[in-house]
């Protein structure tokens, strides 16, 4: 699969702003994935966390990895494709560094295991070649009526 700009994005993910966690999808290879969330100061979170040292939230380093995954699972499950895939769990996150504005994450997931409706992922985030989070997620795929 070739790289996805952000219109090619929102066909497939349902995120919108202030959710839409990713800007480009580089590559799509077998059962891994490379996409890339620009940091900007803009974004809403920075607000409060931290009003004098704005730090990028763990949680939205995970759900930008989680959206990254997505883009895989619908690659490679043509299940998944056309539904809705809901984050299921979060297991071994670890952040290494704060990501801040300016920064550009740059986010690997491969897949370790799927079924017909779960992914289970590994997910490493990167800025400026340094590790500065990762986990392994799984993914459930359901029907968009359902949710």
């Amino acid at each position: 699969m070739p790289s996805l700009n952000i219109e090619e994005l929102t066909r497939v993910l349902p995120h919108r702003y202030p959710m839409l966690m990713v800007d480009r999808i580089l590559e799509v290879t077998g059962d891994s994935v490379v996409g890339i969330k620009n940091v900007t100061v803009n974004e809403p979170h920075f607000t409060g966390h931290f009003p004098d040292f704005p730090v990028m939230p763990g949680v939205l380093i995970i759900e930008a990895m989680a959206q990254v995954g997505g883009i895989l699972i619908g690659h490679v499950n043509e299940y998944a494709r056309g539904k809705i895939m809901f984050l299921a769990s979060v297991d071994e996150a670890k952040f290494r560094k704060p990501v801040i504005p300016g920064d550009q994450l740059r986010i690997e997931m491969k897949i370790l295991k799927m079924k017909h409706t779960v992914a289970k992922l590994q997910g490493i985030a990167k800025v400026d070649g340094q590790i500065v989070a990762e986990a392994t997620l799984m993914c459930k795929v359901a029907e968009r009526e359902a949710a």
